[in-house]
């Protein structure tokens, strides 16, 4: 049998295009704004005199001091917060949705020794306090990127509401009318000793927006990119209509905005610009600052009292006990917080639905029960019960407990895969890799549930071998027989949430060195579950030794996949090189292990962050996440007490222990 493997994908090009807008990706702008764009647009947005040019002009206009509170939304590379942070504005703080340019931003704000603080973020749904700015910048002809006008909108909402009472917005951006009549339809430019770019622009069907398609050329290398973006095109009267819809008034446009290019060439959509200003409706202040409330917090564990098939022996051990302690020290030293901990499934529905509880932190990754396949059960009770919580939904939970999925939606977003095949339940036939060594594992499982050192076959006989072993202990699976990666391992922790507040922590490797040579080098059930094997003992971790390029791939592929498989506030995501250095995804995790010696916790103490720190983190951005929820989805629910009212019944029918 031959081990299936994905199609290889490296650069294309689309080839001749007759209609750029229908090969225009809905959000071009998730990958755009990488090192590629500071290359084809770097004569511009690269370009000191023009920095400085805008920056005068902004300060001109808004009469801003050097005490003013200043937010940079789509901040790109920071190029405006630092020339501000140099003139003496120092309460200046930068958000983008771009990883790679808010990298690069806080790494020239080293160098400058700066305090400009950089977060990543979505300008239509960020969340920073309200009423916190005096000034919000919309720079670089940064508006108008989204599919409908109505997520431009978006934005200028979010930004009313982070404005100060009569605050300022301003924006430039570029001139519909003039584009419309002066774009060119194509160019080309030489980027550098060794790259050029070709440019094709059209209008799109409804004269809307301005469609652009960039195809990168290195003179060696072939295409490096072929890419579609868009802009729509703001007339004067147009914007200023939606300033008013927004809530915003007195509204000037100012003196326009002509870029300088050092290569002299094509300057596309920063050719023309204008600069205006308004400002945010003016606010009755509250007549005094209510004390804020302690937060009740229900923490949901696994049961003890119930046998648990994942654990050593099938029970609770010494080991849980201890690591639950330990959590629950942790917790109990974050200010401002309250918790109750609540852990009889067999209570579990009327329990939950006679607390009042406002927020879960759930932390039961047993499964309802204890039972693994049964962990997206939690969430969907918490759902029914209109209960907050944080982590992943059921179906995030669902689409992750299947291996084979994952691994599907991993390859279509080009995230390297391994070479893998698969083993259904009502397969009768023995399944022979083509290549050894080969990994033998359950499709799906939690815990490395069915991986031991056997899993690892080097020839038919113990392949076969171990297959007989997995349909006799787990006799339900689908298997998976996968190439085994034998290189360096890595692990990706993701706190927060796309678009508001999502950051990588440290990225972790596994350090197999000290492990007998003659055991295979696998993280399986031995190193989790059983303290007296060399696996639990010998196994270190550390912080990775990785290139920049390395570390960067790693974190946008894991980046990537948290957005495609509904992860929420935190999850992990496991890799591993093969002989020949060729990095492949191994597993995701949502609601990955919350333990004291467990890998979030390691990677979080990689940047001197407490184990009490990264669970105050997890809260933090559950709760951002579900405000922010509120905010832009408002939904129509049934009332609390109907819903837990139909929990009740669910439970009375034996759907659901009470």
């Amino acid at each position: 049998m031959k081990i299936s493997e994905p199609p290889n994908r490296q650069n294309r090009t689309f080839g001749p295009v007759s209609d750029l807008e229908r090969h225009l990706p809905q959000d071009w702008w998730r990958e755009l704004f990488n090192e590629v764009y500071l290359k084809t647009d770097g004569d511009v947005v690269e370009n000191d005199l023009n920095t400085t040019r805008e920056v005068d002009l902004l300060l001109e206009s808004t009469g801003l001091k050097p005490g003013d509170r200043i937010l940079d939304l789509c901040c790109g590379q920071g190029r405006h917060c630092l020339e501000l942070y140099r003139r003496g504005y120092h309460q200046v703080v930068g958000l983008d949705r771009s990883r790679y340019l808010i990298r690069l931003a806080r790494k020239r704000a080293k160098v400058l020794k700066s305090d400009v603080r950089f977060r990543e973020g979505d300008a239509r749904k960020f969340t920073l306090s309200k009423e916190e700015f005096d000034c919000v910048l919309l720079m670089g002809n940064s508006f108008g990127y989204f599919d409908q006008e109505v997520e431009d909108l978006s934005v200028l909402n979010a930004v009313k509401r982070t404005l100060r009472s009569r605050g300022q917005v301003a924006i430039d951006l570029t001139d519909g009318d003039w584009m419309k009549l002066h774009f060119e339809p194509r160019s080309w430019e030489w980027i550098d000793g060794n790259q050029f770019v070709c440019r094709e622009r059209s209008l799109s069907a409804d004269n809307d927006r301005l469609i652009s398609r960039e195809v990168v050329v290195h003179a060696e290398k072939g295409v490096m990119a072929d890419q579609f973006y868009a802009e729509r095109l703001y007339s004067k009267e147009r914007i200023t209509r939606l300033l008013e819809q927004a809530g915003f008034d007195d509204i000037k446009f100012h003196t326009d905005i002509q870029a300088t290019s050092t290569r002299g060439d094509d300057l596309g959509m920063m050719a023309q610009r204008n600069f205006l200003t308004a400002r945010a409706p003016k606010r009755e202040l509250p007549a005094g600052r209510a004390k804020v409330p302690v937060q009740n917090i229900t923490v949901l564990l696994g049961d003890p009292r119930l046998p648990d098939s994942v654990k050593k022996n099938g029970v609770f051990n010494a080991e849980d006990f201890d690591t639950i302690d330990r959590l629950k020290q942790a917790l109990e030293t974050l200010p401002g917080y309250h918790f109750n901990y609540f852990d009889d499934h067999g209570k579990i529905a009327a329990e939950l639905r006679d607390s009042g509880a406002d927020f879960v932190l759930n932390l039961c990754d047993e499964g309802l029960r204890n039972e693994a396949l049964l962990e997206l059960h939690v969430p969907a009770l918490l759902e029914m019960l209109d209960i907050p919580y944080s982590g992943a939904g059921p179906s995030a939970l669902g689409l992750c407990y299947n291996k084979t999925l994952v691994r599907a939606i991993a390859a279509s977003c080009d995230v390297t895969v391994p070479l893998e095949s698969y083993f259904g339940v009502d397969d009768q036939s023995a399944t022979i890799p083509s290549i050894f060594p080969a990994l033998i594992k359950p499709n799906t499982g939690d815990s490395s549930i069915g991986i031991t050192q056997q899993s690892l076959v080097r020839n038919p006989t113990e392949a076969i071998a171990y297959m007989d072993h997995l349909r006799q202990i787990l006799p339900d699976r689908a298997v998976l027989v996968q190439e085994f990666l034998s290189g360096a391992e890595y692990s990706v922790g993701l706190v927060g949430n796309p678009g508001i507040d999502l950051v990588a922590l440290p990225v972790l490797e596994v350090d197999y060195s000290n492990l007998d040579p003659a055991l295979p080098k696998i993280l399986g059930y031995e190193s989790k579950w059983l303290p007296e094997s060399a696996y639990w003992t010998n196994i270190e971790y550390r912080e990775a030794s990785i290139d920049e390029e390395t570390r960067r791939n790693l974190i946008h592929w894991s980046t990537v996949l948290f957005e495609r498989l509904g992860c929420r506030d935190y999850a992990r995501f496991d890799f591993r090189a093969n002989a020949h250095g060729q990095i492949k995804l191994l597993e995701a995790n949502p609601n990955p292990g919350w333990c004291w010696d467990g890998k979030f916790n390691l990677m979080a103490s990689f940047e001197d962050r407490s184990y009490p720190d990264i669970l105050r983190m997890i809260i933090e951005a559950a709760q951002r996440r579900i405000r922010q929820d509120q905010r832009t989805q408002p939904a129509v629910k049934a009332t609390g007490g109907k819903t837990r009212a139909t929990v009740a019944g669910l439970a009375v029918a034996g759907a659901i222990p009470v």
